[in-house]
C-alpha cells in the first residue's frame, strides 16, 4: 500500500513543475521587451547624434560654397550623406517601426524616423546635385572678363539646380505633413527646426533655379537680345515705384552686355491715343494717360502692363522691338554702389552708396533747375555705374546682395516678351505682380500715386498696419488696413524748395504740400466694409482691378502734417485664421509695417 504522504508530495510538485515554463516564458518576454527598448533607445541616441551632425554639416557646406571652397564643400557633402543615411537606417528597422505603435512613445519615434528619412532624401536628392556644380561656381563666376560673362557654368548648373529645387520642395511637403501634435518638446522643436531650414533652403534653391534658367538666354546665349532699362524716380511716386525718368537700351550677346542708347522721359511726347488698348478697370482707376505718357505707365501696380506700354512707346519712337523690360530705382542704385564703389561723374561729383539717394532725388533739382541738365546728370550716373559692372569692377557677392535686397523691397522688376521666360519670372519677386494670397496668408497691396505733379515725395513717409479679427457670428474675419502718411518737408518748403520740386501749384496743389492718391487692393475674396480718414468717415472710390477689390482715397498734406486712412474689408470664413500682410509702393524711405490691434468695437 502506498504512503499517503508520498502522494501529497507528488501532487504538490506538479503545479511547481507546470509553472516553471511559464515563468521562463514571462522572464524571456520581459527580457526581450527590455532589450528591444534598450535597442531603440541606443539607436535613437545614435540617430540624434547623426542628425545633429547633419545640421552642422549643412551650415558648413553653405559657408564653403559661398566662399568658393569647392573641395571642402564636396567633402562635407559626402559626410552629410553618410550621417543622414546612418540616421535613416537607425530609425527604420522592424523593432523601431513596431514601437511606433506604442502609446505616447510611438508618435515620437515616428516623427524622429520621418525627420531622418527627409534629411537622408535631402542629402542625396538636393545637396549632392547642387554641390556638384556649385563647388566650382559662385558669384565671382559671373564677373565679366574682357567684357563678357562666361555663360557655360550657368548652363551646366541648370539641370542639377532644378533637381535640387524639386527635391527640397518635396522634402518641405513631407516635413509639413509630420504630426508633431503629440510629441515631446525636443521632438516638436526638431520638427519645427527642420521645417524652417527646409523653407529657407527651398526658397533659396527656387531663386537659384530661376536665375540659372533665365540668365543664359537673357544674356544672349541663344542669340542677341535687347532690353529696356527703366529708371523709376521715387521722388514722384507711381504705384509701381516712381515716375520713369530715364530709359536705356541694353544689348546682350553671348554674355557680352553693352549700352546702345539712352533717352529721357522728355523725349517721349504725349501719344495722340493710347499706344495699347487699356483694360477698362485700369482706365477707370488711373485714366487713359497711363497709355499716353511714358511718365504715367507705372500708375498701375501691374508691372507687366507698364512694361508692355513702355515697349510700345519705344517702338513708336525708335522703330525698335525689345525682348523685355528691367526696372530699378535710385535706392537700388545706392545698394549697387556698395558693390561697385564710388563713381566719379563728369560734373566732378562722387556718387556713392551713402549719397546716391539725396543727390539723385533732391540735391540735383536745386543745383540744376533746367530739366535737360538734370537728364544729363542722371544719364552720367547710370553710365558710370553700368561701365563698372560691364567691366567687372565690382564685388560679385555684394552685387548679388544689392539686387536681392532691391527685389525683396519691390524696387527691381522684370518683364519678358518671351512667354516661357515670363512664366518663370512670374514665380519670382521681380515680376511686379499684384499680391497673391494663399492658404495661410491674406495679402493686401497699398499703392501710392503722386498728385502734386512734382518731386515732393522725397519728403513723404509711410507706415502701414494690418490686422484681422472675427467679429461676426458666421465666423467671417474683418480685415483692417491702416495707412499713415506724413509730409516731412520744411515748414518754408513753398519758398525754400525749387519750383521744379514743389510743382509751383501747376496741378492744383499749393507749393510745399503733398498730394497723394492711395489705392488699397484687397484679396480677391475681400468685400469692402468701410473707410475713414483720421477717425472721420471717408467716401472713397471703390472699384475692381480684374478680380481685386480696390479702394482709392485722395490725400493732401501740408508740411509737418500727417493723416491716417483706415479701410476695412470682410473676408471669407475660410480665412479666419490667416495671417494678414501687405505689400506697398517702394518709396524713397523704407515703409514701416506693423500689426494693428483690431477690436470688434473698433469695427
Amino acid at each position: 500500500m502506498s504512503d499517503p504522504r508520498e502522494a501529497h508530495v507528488a501532487s504538490s510538485a506538479e503545479p511547481s513543475r507546470s509553472r516553471r515554463p511559464l515563468r521562463i516564458a514571462v522572464t524571456a518576454l520581459v527580457a526581450i521587451v527590455v532589450l528591444s527598448f534598450v535597442w531603440v533607445g541606443v539607436r535613437g541616441f545614435l540617430a540624434e547624434r547623426d542628425l545633429r551632425t547633419s545640421m552642422s554639416l549643412v551650415s558648413e557646406i553653405k559657408a564653403d560654397v559661398a566662399s568658393g571652397k569647392g573641395e571642402q564643400a564636396k567633402s562635407a557633402a559626402e559626410q552629410l550623406e553618410q550621417r543622414a543615411a546612418s540616421a535613416s537606417r537607425l530609425t527604420s528597422d522592424p523593432i523601431w517601426r513596431t514601437y511606433e505603435h506604442a502609446p505616447f512613445l510611438g508618435s515620437n519615434l515616428r516623427a524622429v524616423r520621418q525627420i531622418a528619412a527627409i534629411t537622408d532624401a535631402v542629402a542625396t536628392g538636393a545637396v549632392r546635385p547642387a554641390v556638384s556644380v556649385l563647388s566650382g561656381f559662385n558669384a565671382a563666376s559671373l564677373t565679366p572678363k574682357s567684357g563678357k560673362v562666361d555663360l557655360s557654368p550657368l548652363v551646366k548648373a541648370q539641370e542639377p539646380i532644378t533637381k535640387a529645387a524639386e527635391s527640397l520642395r518635396g522634402a518641405l511637403r513631407r516635413a509639413d505633413a509630420i504630426d508633431a501634435g503629440r510629441t515631446i518638446s525636443p521632438v516638436e522643436s526638431a520638427v519645427d527646426q527642420l521645417r524652417t531650414a527646409l523653407q529657407s533652403a527651398s526658397e533659396e534653391a527656387a531663386a537659384a533655379d530661376h536665375v540659372v534658367r533665365l540668365a543664359p538666354d537673357m544674356l544672349g546665349a541663344a542669340g542677341p537680345k535687347r532690353y529696356l532699362l527703366l529708371f523709376e524716380n521715387n521722388a514722384e511716386l507711381r504705384s509701381g515705384g516712381g515716375i520713369p525718368g530715364a530709359v536705356a537700351l541694353l544689348h546682350t550677346d553671348d554674355g557680352a552686355i553693352s549700352l546702345e542708347r539712352q533717352a529721357s522721359s522728355s523725349d517721349f511726347p504725349k501719344a495722340a491715343s493710347p499706344v495699347l488698348p487699356l483694360p477698362v478697370d485700369t482706365q477707370g482707376l488711373y485714366g487713359a494717360i497711363t497709355a499716353e505718357y511714358i511718365q504715367d505707365v507705372t500708375l498701375t501696380p501691374r508691372f507687366s502692363t507698364s512694361a508692355k506700354l513702355v515697349r510700345a512707346m519705344w517702338k513708336q519712337k525708335y522703330g525698335e522691338d525689345v525682348d523685355g523690360v528691367l526696372s530699378l530705382d535710385p535706392v537700388t542704385l545706392g545698394y549697387i554702389l556698395k558693390a561697385t564703389g564710388p563713381v566719379t561723374l563728369p560734373t566732378g561729383d562722387t556718387l556713392s552708396s551713402s549719397n546716391a539717394v539725396p543727390l539723385l532725388l533732391s540735391q540735383v533739382y536745386a543745383r540744376y533747375p533746367d530739366n535737360a541738365e538734370q537728364d544729363e546728370f542722371f544719364a552720367a550716373a547710370a553710365v558710370g555705374v553700368f561701365e563698372k559692372i560691364a567691366t567687372g569692377a565690382f564685388d560679385p557677392s555684394a552685387l548679388v546682395a544689392a539686387l536681392t535686397r532691391g527685389a525683396d523691397e519691390g524696387r527691381v522688376k522684370l518683364w519678358s516678351e518671351d512667354a516661357h521666360q515670363e512664366q518663370i519670372v512670374k514665380q519670382t519677386p521681380v515680376s511686379g505682380a499684384l499680391p497673391a494670397s494663399d492658404d495661410s496668408t491674406a495679402r493686401f497691396g497699398v499703392y501710392l500715386n503722386d498728385a502734386t505733379g512734382a518731386k515732393m515725395d522725397y519728403y513723404l513717409t509711410k507706415q502701414i498696419a494690418v490686422g484681422s479679427k472675427v467679429c461676426r457670428a458666421d465666423g467671417r474675419p474683418t480685415w483692417t488696413v491702416q495707412v499713415t502718411l506724413k509730409n516731412t518737408a520744411p515748414a518754408d518748403a513753398a519758398t525754400s524748395l525749387p519750383r521744379y520740386v514743389t510743382g509751383g501749384g501747376d496741378f492744383g496743389v499749393s507749393p510745399g504740400n503733398v498730394g497723394t492718391n492711395v489705392a488699397i487692393y484687397a484679396p480677391r475674396t475681400g468685400v469692402f466694409l468701410s473707410a475713414s480718414q483720421d477717425g472721420k468717415a471717408a467716401s472713397p472710390q471703390t472699384a475692381l482691378d480684374g478680380t481685386y477689390p480696390v479702394v482709392q482715397i485722395p490725400t493732401l498734406l501740408s508740411p509737418g502734417q500727417s493723416t491716417t486712412l483706415t479701410v476695412q474689408f470682410l473676408g471669407p470664413k475660410a480665412a479666419a485664421g490667416h495671417t494678414v500682410a501687405a505689400e506697398s509702393t517702394p518709396g524713397v524711405h523704407q515703409t514701416v509695417t506693423r500689426p494693428v490691434d483690431v477690436t470688434c468695437e473698433s469695427r
